[in-house]
């Protein structure tokens, strides 16, 4: 039986093509990603105030798909418009809130801290993603060149960046990495820092600077090195920021800090996530008494592609 056939929307960000890219994985099908244009003022217009018509957004030159995973505001309407358009039966899946009718999407995978409810809702644990056990095993050596060659354990530093919640001022950095600093020192770990696309260029400067020769940082964003940190890190130590990448790294079973950054307006949905993620064991604050824990590895991506496997029967 040939495999079905995808077509992807976002707008672009990473954590979105993570979560698409992963599910659609996850799912087994063959798929091409677009990146959603919205076309003029349409860009500024919630999707529950848009008509779902092709002027709306430039057109996607495919014809020929079974499944529609899309995530992000923006593709939301292009979703609606292909699945409503096409000549053969096509399930939709929308990830994350739509902010409209949910009956236009067959499946809306949305995060329980988003507290979003349906019959056709899927929720999950934090956020799904591409990230595998088998691809972050296979990257274990890739960091072997970069590290210090010492006795010294591996902790890593994943970087996120600002958005509208947090600042990444250097004042604020300061006080993460001087916290961190005290709990290298203390149980004699060797810092790997990975930067995210999101991450300033200034934050990779001042982490340099903080830490030193005698620790290892990536300047540069590097998929391989950060799936190699994920696999050879005692423990991960993660900003505030994103939801994502605490995500992606709970799939490793293994202990995780969040890095807090001071808030630059409510975080509520944030605080609910971490509450969550608090409450399964996988997260503590860094600064708070060191410890090593267990939790169960957290793999939603697959837990929600076998749901959307029986429920349309392929």
């Amino acid at each position: 039986m040939d495999k079905l056939k995808g077509i992807l929307l976002t707008q672009g960000m990473h954590g979105m093509i993570s979560q698409v890219e992963g599910l659609a994985k996850a799912l087994n099908i063959d798929f091409t990603h677009h990146r959603v244009e919205l076309n003029s003022f349409w860009k500024i217009v919630p999707p529950k105030f848009t008509p779902i018509f092709q002027s709306v957004y430039r057109k996607i030159n495919q014809s020929d798909f079974d499944i529609i995973i899309s995530c992000g505001r923006k593709s939301v309407i292009p979703s609606i418009h292909l699945k409503n358009n096409s000549k053969k039966k096509v399930f939709n899946i929308h990830i994350q809130d739509p902010k409209v009718n949910f009956n236009n999407f067959d499946f809306i995978v949305a995060p329980e801290h988003d507290s979003i409810t349906g019959e056709n809702v899927i929720t999950t644990k934090g956020a799904i993603h591409y990230l595998t056990e088998i691809e972050i095993t296979k990257n274990k050596d890739y960091l072997s060149s970069f590290i210090k060659k010492d006795d010294r354990k591996i902790c890593t530093l994943i970087l996120g960046g600002p958005t509208k919640y947090y600042d990444y001022s250097l004042k604020n950095l300061e006080i993460i990495f001087s916290i961190l600093s005290k709990f290298l020192k203390k149980n004699d770990f060797q810092l790997v820092v990975i930067p995210s696309m999101r991450t300033p260029k200034a934050s990779i400067d001042y982490a340099m600077e903080y830490f030193g020769e005698s620790h290892t940082i990536i300047d540069k964003v590097d998929k391989n090195a950060y799936l190699s940190a994920l696999s050879v890190s005692e423990n991960l130590v993660i900003t505030c920021d994103s939801s994502s990448m605490i995500s992606e790294a709970a799939l490793t079973g293994k202990p995780i800090y969040v890095a807090n950054l001071l808030p630059r307006k409510n975080d509520k949905r944030f605080q609910k996530f971490r509450k969550l993620f608090r409450e399964l064991n996988i997260i503590r604050n860094l600064g708070e008494k060191d410890e090593n824990w267990n939790y169960q590895k957290l793999d939603e991506t697959n837990r929600v592609a076998k749901i959307i496997k029986q429920k349309i029967n392929f």
